[in-house]
């Protein structure tokens, strides 16, 4: 998986759809939501490792423009 949208159609394959309305939310539920299935053996380790670390990037990106934009308005 390389892009958040090719997580959110692996989720999708599942029975998972995912959105809250927050991009940040929606990143950290499907990190959430990785989790599980890969502790209930439903998704490879090396998958689950590269879906993974692209959301936890994709995370911190989010929060970053988030603390800008709160920054902007002082």
């Amino acid at each position: 998986m390389k892009s958040v949208y090719e997580i959110q159609q692996f989720l999708k394959k599942y029975g998972t759809i995912i959105y809250v309305g927050s991009r940040l939310a929606d990143l950290e539920l499907m990190e959430e939501e990785l989790i599980e299935m890969h502790n209930s053996q439903l998704i490879e380790t090396k998958e689950f490792q590269n879906a993974l670390m692209l959301l936890r990037h994709e995370i911190q990106m989010e929060k970053e423009k988030n603390t800008r934009k709160s920054g902007d308005g002082e």
